[in-house]
């Protein structure tokens, strides 16, 4: 797993052979206790969940 952006707490990551689960770009968020998988194109939660104030922050940076 590598770690490509942390603001805020929040700890973006990218798996490289990430692509037999979810067969869309997307990135892996962590806060605190809470873990979301998130599409690139349309900065939707594909899995997981995240609090209202991080995704806002998490979309804003895609």
């Amino acid at each position: 797993m590598a770690i490509i952006s942390m603001f805020y707490g929040i700890i973006v990551s990218m798996y490289y052979f990430d692509n037999r689960r979810h067969h869309l770009p997307h990135i892996h968020v962590k806060y605190q206790e809470e873990e979301a998988v998130i599409a690139f194109e349309t900065g939707e939660i594909l899995e997981g969940s995240m609090k209202a104030s991080k995704m806002k922050l998490v979309q804003a940076w895609i």
